[in-house]
């Protein structure tokens, strides 16, 4: 049996000979591998670090190492589709940890016990202008002023969130919790000019004297679809819906509401039409479900909240009271092709969510600045336009338009629009090892059930838009952190310590970890067996000299 480690004396010929350590063919190493939700993490948040202080109770420390990457996580923790758990190697062994859920109790907690969040650097003497204070927008701003430079946002709408306020319906979002955090961000000194729609991006700079700029004007065009129609029932977009509802309007829709399209966006206007009062919510998409982008969770909420769905279909007109739909088939690439047979559904307004663009007119006056073949505008490695000192990131640039992707833009941008004005080069880490579920030894394991946060009653949430979801209570938050397997990365469990019949590892100060005494070590393995989250290695021994 091995004793602690302050109760071992070795013995005399233990101490004054070198050990096994020169017959050794392989001797164990501590790695820092990367977790795989780290690196599934558009945001680039440490996820395992905050985790980490969070199981050890540490649940302001933890808001902080949250806030150093993400300065909206109690947005995060409702709107986000969570990439990381899906990369989670805990999914492959019960039930991934409720990442989304933790982040969001941390938050929660914050905002109910006011904790005070790290104070910005020394101001630097330069002024950075953003333009559009959506996710992309607030995280630039944020992590800007954080660098102590002097940040204004111009803005179009009468208030900050971009399409966190205008495209996320309240029952997802309250407002009150994206108030919350962006009240933190003009907390650091940064500015808000609402009701500033910009013309020309140029003379705004010239004008206010910016150093630099970041563009995050989103993607808040519908795409239009022609649909003939004659005496039609209502037709409405569905970004200028979700736009009016976040402003406060609640438009009359009727009774019957045909909703076309298969994304997110789609389900928000269905499910915001049933809270408007729309008995009857159809929504008509021209795919099955299998290739449908909206995400389960928010397919799952949709089918318990009446939402009901004909797959395969599209609309070819409007007649009257009536649309014009018809059956498709899909072909062997997955693509929907036209059977010819056709039918006519009532309804008293269609919806169309079939996409949303950019804008780009501002930026035509700027030059250098190029686009894409799809309309986003072009970029380099450090989010910087063809025109020196521009930036841009969210929907303006190409590839997934989500809000965790914008907020993680923003904060790549920062850095480097920082790394610019200080005339120097972020200096990228090279990217770690990814740690997966094979590497893992988790003899002492065993199922955990994953907690979920509780949901309003299916018929409850249509009444209105207050929130559906609560948050998790302190004692399933840490639960839940509990659950982390810390892939990758010592946590400091004494597995290693405990096992080595030789006693050549050294316990360090908590936090510190430990230390391989190489000339007790026999390289037997004992600890790498051992070691749960695969933190230990077995490597060649060094040749001798």
């Amino acid at each position: 049996m091995n004793l602690p480690r302050s109760d071992f004396t070795p013995p005399v010929d233990l101490l004054a000979t070198p050990g096994t350590g020169p017959v050794r063919a392989r001797r164990p190493v501590y790695v820092d591998l990367q977790a795989p939700c780290n690196h599934a993490c558009p945001a680039g948040e440490n996820v395992q670090g905050w985790l980490a202080l969070a199981r050890a109770g540490r649940e302001q420390d933890a808001w902080r190492a949250l806030l150093a990457d993400n300065p909206l996580p109690a947005v995060h923790g409702r709107v986000c589709y969570h990439p990381c758990e899906r990369a989670c190697n805990r999914t492959q062994l019960d039930s991934p940890v409720a990442i989304h859920a933790v982040e969001r109790f941390l938050a929660d907690q914050a905002a109910l016990e006011h904790w005070p969040a790290a104070s910005p650097a020394a101001p630097s003497g330069r002024r950075v202008l953003v333009v559009g204070s959506g996710p992309a927008g607030l995280s630039c701003a944020y992590h800007l002023a954080r660098f102590g430079h002097t940040v204004e946002v111009y803005e179009a709408e009468a208030h900050a969130g971009g399409m966190l306020r205008f495209g996320i319906p309240a029952y997802r979002l309250p407002r009150a919790v994206l108030d919350e955090e962006i009240a933190r961000i003009e907390a650091l000194g940064v500015t808000f000019r609402f009701n500033s729609r910009i013309d020309d991006v140029r003379s705004i700079q010239q004008t206010g004297r910016f150093d630099a700029l970041f563009l995050a004007i989103g993607a808040g065009v519908a795409t239009h679809l022609e649909v003939p129609a004659r005496d039609a029932a209502r037709v409405v977009d569905a970004v200028t819906l979700l736009h009016g509802i976040g402003a406060g309007e609640r438009p009359s829709l009727g009774r019957r509401v045909i909703v076309y399209g298969g994304g997110n966006t789609a389900l928000d206007a269905a499910r915001s039409a049933r809270r408007l009062g729309a008995a009857d919510t159809l929504i008509v998409y021209r795919r099955d479900r299998a290739h449908m982008p909206a995400h389960a969770s928010e397919f799952d909420q949709a089918i318990a909240e009446g939402i009901q769905f004909r797959w395969l279909t599209t609309i070819r007109a409007a007649v009257g009271p009536e649309l014009l739909v018809e059956q498709m088939t899909l072909d062997a690439d997955g693509r929907p092709q036209p059977t010819g047979q056709v039918e006519r559904l009532s309804a008293d307004a269609l919806v169309l969510a079939l996409g949303q663009q950019t804008d780009p007119a501002v930026l035509h006056r700027l030059e250098g600045v190029e686009f894409t073949p799809d309309g986003g505008v072009r970029v380099d490695a450090t989010l910087m336009t063809g025109c020196p000192g521009v930036f841009a990131g969210g929907d303006m640039v190409s590839g997934d338009r989500t809000v965790t992707v914008s907020v993680g833009h923003g904060k790549r941008a920062a850095r480097h629009i920082d790394a610019f004005l200080r005339t120097r080069t972020v200096r990228e880490s090279p990217a770690a090892r990814l740690a997966d579920f094979a590497g893992l030894h988790l003899p002492f394991y065993s199922d955990a059930e994953r907690r979920e946060a509780p949901l309003l009653p299916a018929a409850a949430r249509t009444a209105g838009f207050a929130e559906i979801a609560a948050s998790l209570s302190a004692e399933q938050a840490h639960y839940e952190a509990q659950r982390c397997l810390s892939c990758g990365n010592c946590f400091e469990c004494d597995q290693c310590y405990a096992a080595c019949p030789q006693q050549a590892i050294e316990k360090l100060a908590p936090a510190h970890g430990y230390r391989i005494q190489y000339a007790r070590c026999t390289g037997c393995a004992v600890c790498f067996e051992t070691c749960p989250c695969h933190a230990l290695e077995m490597t060649d021994e060094p040749a001798q000299p």
